[in-house]
């Protein structure tokens, strides 16, 4: 019985060595590709970037970013900046320790508008609103200033609005004791053992108490900025840009409340699987331009970057920053001339065809793709989400789709998801490596238990 003992854990051992260390590896790659990707490459001469004209007769908005070592959310951060200066009723503007390129995640650089101490001395007092997007909290001493500022700043006289995980950076910042939150709900079990003194609320899509104002994962943003709006401004103002983004649940605006809220299923399991059993990743362009849309932007690099399915690069026609629609200063980490091979290369925004026609005719001019997608021009009065979803479930699988539908908090029947029933390459790796595993453990077990079993069977009988 004891031998059969140690054969079993020799057997779970060997599995758990081979399957675990591989999903422990394509995690770390991860993370490195998408929550992790900070710039490497030479900072371009900065000489030209713009920031909007401050008009004092305006509240403000100052939409956070942490220091360069560690990325933030892009959409978090993209979604209430585009929001924000659709209606040209604030200063909006982007805010970190210092005005070095800041990252975003998926590997989208953007050059601040003010430092903290720049904006402070501009505006003389705190701002209106501070949007505090998901800032992954690695470095405590160089997100320290960070926190200090948001701290600085929490008075009652500014609103604080939390986009998605940005909530845990509200709590860090002791914001939220007491009070009741929202935040994605993959976050949530955690925020529960790690903030016990918030009450994590699992079934709305956004909750306002006091000074601050958090949402749940990140669509729930766009309803608790559209609340804030229309609380500020009017509803009507508020139904008028959800109407011009496209959004198809505006009734959570007015009330937050769902029927089923999302928990840990089978397509998170895909979702892990495919960061370590994924092997041969997409290498995937987007094409930055001026004058582009930060929200059909934005929807690239989640709808694809995190899957642990595809490798999304930035790619421009010069160095140079590119002012973008709404007078944000982006950067792109490869040229035209440069670009790597790439499986497909994305062009993004309605008017595409359009405002990047020269930016198009130099990257087909270099002919360095399998496949190059205007995805938003054919059907520019569309959600920008909903295209990019599509597309991945034809490049990829349902459940890697229907997991990133999810993760996004759409609840809406605006998508048509085509492809695969499932990822057979990643659960093809999977059986793989669990076949060489039990090979390997069987080898051990042949070799140094079985045989010195036979071998002692042998004298007890001799």
């Amino acid at each position: 019985m004891k031998r059969l003992v140690v054969r079993l854990a020799v057997y779970v051992l060997i599995f758990a060595v081979f399957v675990g260390g591989i999903e422990w590896y394509g995690f770390n790659r991860h993370q490195k590709d998408f929550y992790l990707n900070v710039r490497h490459e030479p900072v371009p001469s900065l000489q030209g970037v713009k920031v909007p004209q401050y008009n004092p007769h305006k509240p403000t908005v100052a939409v956070v970013m942490a220091d360069s070592s560690i990325p933030t959310e892009d959409f978090d951060f993209l979604i209430p900046y585009t929001l924000f200066s659709m209606m040209n009723a604030y200063n909006v503007y982007a805010v970190a320790p210092d005005k070095n390129i800041k990252s975003l995640s998926g590997g989208l650089n953007v050059v601040p508008h003010y430092s903290y101490k720049e904006l402070d001395q501009l505006l003389g007092k705190s701002p209106d609103i501070v949007v505090v997007p998901y800032m992954p909290i690695v470095d405590e001493k160089k997100y320290q200033p960070t926190r200090e500022w948001i701290q600085k700043h929490s008075n009652e006289k500014t609103t604080f609005l939390s986009i998605c995980g940005g909530s845990e950076n509200l709590a860090d910042a002791g914001l939220l004791k007491g009070k009741s939150a929202a935040s994605h709900w993959q976050a949530i079990p955690g925020l529960k053992k790690q903030y016990p003194d918030t009450h994590w609320v699992e079934d709305v899509r956004y909750v306002q108490e006091g000074n601050t104002l958090t949402t749940a994962g990140q669509s729930a943003g766009i309803d608790g900025v559209l609340h804030l709006i229309a609380q500020q401004l009017g509803e009507p103002m508020a139904a008028k840009i959800s109407k011009e983004i496209n959004y198809p649940s505006y009734h959570f605006v007015q009330n937050p409340k769902v029927d089923q809220p999302f928990y840990v299923d089978i397509k998170f399991a895909t979702y892990w699987l495919n960061l370590g059993f994924h092997w041969n990743k997409k290498q995937m362009g987007v094409l930055l331009y001026k004058g582009m849309e930060e929200l059909a932007l934005s929807s690239i690099f989640d709808s694809y970057g995190d899957t642990g399915t595809t490798q999304v690069l930035t790619i421009s026609n010069s160095d140079a920053p590119i002012t973008t629609k709404h007078h944000l200063n982006i950067v792109a980490r490869h040229q035209i001339s440069n670009a790597p091979k790439l499986d497909k290369m994305i062009i993004p925004g309605g008017d595409a065809k359009s405002l990047a026609a020269t930016d198009v005719r130099l990257w087909n001019e270099k002919a360095n793709a399998k496949e190059t997608l205007l995805i938003h021009s054919d059907s520019p009065k569309r959600y920008v989400f909903e295209a990019p979803l599509e597309d991945l479930a034809k490049q990829e699988d349902l459940l890697t789709a229907k997991h990133a539908v999810k993760r996004f908090e759409y609840r809406s029947n605006g998508i048509q998801l085509e492809g695969k029933p499932f990822p057979l390459e990643t659960y093809g790796n999977v059986l793989l490596t669990g076949l060489l595993a039990f090979l390997v453990a069987f080898c051990i077990d042949r070799r140094f238990i079985m045989k010195k079993t036979i071998f002692k069977s042998y004298k007890q009988i001799s």
